[in-house]
Formats: structure tokens, sequence, C-alpha cells
């Protein structure tokens, strides 16, 4: 248990300084300095208290990775006992370390049996940025160096560098220097905005299709890799319809091409398979992971290959010119392995798969399934989505549904609830370990914000 958090200074004067030294994340920082960033000084579970003692639930698992929530005594123990023995060191000059070997051991023995080397990262973009640079070196020592342009989706997110902003297809982080050659783009598997009259299964399949004509526009013997989230995670937590990802998978082996997963938000138990591409159902060439790696207690992201390309790389590849300071840091890794030990042998996915997943499913569509305001509920296991309409019978969107959700996610701050707004959806995905009565509270002051927002719109 965390203790008692004793202010040092006031919450004005911890905003002053924020706003004098900082420049945030995906905000307007002069309207963020003047209404004051909130100050958040503890965590237990899934709850957090600011600067003034005021409690969130925080349904957002941090950025979808405190996985096993906050205050996790055998996570901090792993980093205190790790940076008592060995503090640092790196996988340069010849050398490793126990802490990263018994990781790999570990991971590799909770990933299907045809993934087998990892290069680590500090983070999620730093993980894509890895594999745009391994994918094309792959083609190149397969002698096809004209195998290099890298296809992922509009309103993908693969994170904040500049190559994986250019991987991603959200068109404002591109305006902000954020394209490069060789990269490409097809449409997201999102049927209720996009699905016209189609099913959703014949939606899933016009949308997969997009990518074998855009293969064929750019020429197979020119594309990579197709790279996506297996559910669209920053961009609205968007499931494709069942029909997509077979699709996807049987159009990138037709011609060649790289499939390549994101599981930086989907991967450690969130939909209640170890890996979300296993729920999905398909098998990729390689898995970006983070987040949820560490539970986000401290930075740790990687590339999962492959045998088949690690074969290639390590046979024939012959130097690999790459590598971070801090790739594979001992005391990251110890704190992973603690993190992955806890989720397995706590059984905590399959809880997530059996228990919590349905029940917070099932919660989210009784309340929510004729609410005014809702068109549409997605998820499985611990993340969801409630999609905001004008016009439900016609799936209408509101014009302005972004301001929309916006206020909703305002009023969630209000009733003490952390959820997140993304264009015309509302997200969540709490920490995997919390109990019915923990996704009772998330739901019901859900609601609350929802209502609130649907009263200000004269819905109800």
């Amino acid at each position: 248990m965390t203790a008692p958090f004793t202010p040092k200074r006031t919450t004005e004067d911890y905003q002053a300084l924020d706003a004098a030294h900082h420049i945030h994340a995906f905000l307007d920082q002069k309207a963020l300095n003047a209404e004051g960033a909130r100050v958040m000084v503890r965590g237990q579970g899934l709850n957090l208290w600011d600067n003034d003692d005021k409690r969130y639930l925080d349904g957002m698992s941090g950025l979808w990775c405190t996985n096993l929530g906050y205050g996790r005594q055998d996570l901090t123990a792993a980093a205190t006992q790790q940076l008592e023995q060995l503090p640092y060191y790196n996988m340069f000059f010849h050398t490793t370390h126990p802490a990263v070997i018994e990781l790999s051991e570990l991971l590799f023995s909770l990933l299907p049996a045809h993934y087998s080397h990892a290069i680590y990262t500090n983070s999620g973009s730093e993980a894509n940025e890895v594999l745009i640079r391994t994918v094309r070196r792959y083609w190149q020592i397969l002698g096809k160096p004209q195998k290099k342009i890298m296809i992922g989706r509009w309103n993908g997110y693969h994170g904040s560098t500049l190559a994986s902003t250019a991987l991603g297809g959200m068109g404002f982080m591109h305006e902000m220097g954020g394209m490069l050659p060789d990269f490409a783009h097809i449409g997201e598997p999102y049927w209720y905005a996009e699905g016209g009259d189609l099913s959703p299964a014949e939606f899933g399949l016009k949308a997969a299709r997009e990518l074998e004509t855009k293969i064929l526009e750019l020429g197979a013997e020119n594309v990579a890799a197709f790279v996506a989230e297996p559910f669209q995670g920053a961009g609205g937590m968007i499931f494709p319809p069942e029909s997509y990802w077979p699709e996807i998978q049987r159009i990138c082996r037709k011609y060649d091409v790289l499939l390549c997963a994101d599981e930086v938000i989907g991967g450690f138990g969130r939909t209640g398979e170890w890996f979300a591409h296993q729920h999905f159902g398909f098998e990729p060439d390689t898995l970006s992971i983070a987040k949820g790696l560490t539970s986000g207690y401290i930075p740790m992201g990687g590339l999962v290959l492959s045998k088949r390309m690690a074969e290639v790389l390590v046979e024939q590849g012959g130097v690999f010119a790459h590598g971070l300071t801090y790739s594979g840091h001992p005391v990251a890794a110890a704190v992973a392995i603690a993190n992955l030990k806890a989720l397995r042998d706590e059984q905590i996915v399959s809880q997530v798969k059996n228990d919590t997943g349905p029940y917070l499913q099932n919660a989210l569509r009784e309340v929510f399934a004729d609410h005014p305001l809702i068109g549409e509920i997605q998820g499985t296991g611990l993340v969801a989505a409630l999609q905001f309409c004008e016009d439900k019978a016609t799936r209408k969107r509101f014009a302005n549904e972004s301001d929309i959700t916006w206020q909703c996610r305002t009023f969630g701050f209000e009733e003490g609830v952390i959820i997140r707004s993304t264009l015309g959806r509302m997200i969540m995905a709490p920490a995997l370990v919390a109990d019915h009565a923990t996704l009772d509270e998330l739901v019901e002051k859900t609601r609350r914000a929802v209502d609130r927002t649907a009263q200000q719109l004269g819905l109800l």
C-alpha cells in the first residue's frame, strides 16, 4: 500500500512551474496553461489521487499500460534488487546480462512458437522505428532492396517519432513535419462510419481488399510490409469485422508482403489473450510491444521477430547496424520479468478472458444499448469503445463529434473517472486486475458523464 502523499507545494505552484517548463503531448499548451494541469501524486490499484486529494478511478490504465494497476510491491522490489546488483549495462561490446536473458526466456515461453528473437527498445515508438529499419534490412539481405514501402492505415497510430508518425495515418501529425517517402496508407476498418449499406462482414472484406489494390498500385516488388494494430487503439478502439484479418493475411501471403502487428496497446492480456492478434486469429511476422510489458512502471518496448525473419538476419545479415544505449536495460528487464510472472502466475489473463472481460462488456451493453447518445458498443476483454451518434437509425455522426466527446471526457474527470475521447468515441481500458465492484464503478461514473453530455445536447 502506498503511503498518503503530503504535498510539498500548493497545486497552483506546481501548475505554474509545469507551465513554465513543459510542452505537453497532444494539447494546446497555451490553453492548458490557462486551465492548469492536474497534478497526480499517488496511485493504488486502479485509483489515482491528485495534489488536492481528489480520487479518480483510472479507466485508461494510464496510457493503456498499467495492466497490474498501481502500487505493486513485487515490481518495485524487482527494480530495487536489480538497481542494487547491476543498475546498468549495455548490449554493446559483445556483452549481455542475466536480466535480459531471463526476460527473453520468459517472454518467448508466452509467445506462439513461431517467434524467436527480440530487439528491445524504450518505447512503442522506438519499437516501430526499429521495425521499419529491420524490415527493410530483411529484404536487402534477400536481394530485394527495392521492397521498402511500408503500408499503414489512415487513423492508425504507431508512435510520435518521425518514421513512426509517417507509418501512422494521423494527418494532423503528418502536418507537423511528419511524412516521409516510401510510406503509404489504406482506409481504416471502421464499419460504423464507413460501412454504408454493407454488412459488417461485407465491409470487412472490402476494407481488407483495399490493401490488395494498394499493393498492385505500388507494385508488389516494392512493398515491404503492412503494419497495423489488431484493433485500432488511439484511433478510437475500433474493432474490425471478423472477416477483416483473415483476408488481410491472405493478401500479404499472396504478394510476399510481411504482416506486422503493432501490439503496443493490445499485448499482454488486454483482450483476454496474451496478444491481441491471437484474439483475431492471424499470425504476424513481427510484433511491436511496450506498455503492458512492464505495466508502465519503467520504460521498455521491443520488436519481436518470427523465426523466418530472425534466421535471415542472423545467418545471412552480417553486422546489424542498430543499437540503443538502454536496449535491454537490466532494471527494465527485471521489472518486466516480475510483471509477466504476475500476469502468468496469478492467472490474470485468463481471468480477463473468462470473468472480468465478459462482465465489463455485458455491463456496458446493459447500460448503454438503449442510450439515445450511443450508436454502437465495441470491445472485448478489458477494452471498450462507446460510439456517439446523432441518429442511431442512420448511424449519422455529429459534425462536431470531437467537441462533444471531449466534453464527456471532462464530465468524466468531474465525476472522478478517467476515460478518453477520440473523435466520436469514448474509450476505456482499465487495469487487468479490476474486480467486479471496480468495473461497476467505472460503468456507473461513465454513465453519469454520458448522461450529462446527453442532457447538454437535449437528448435526456
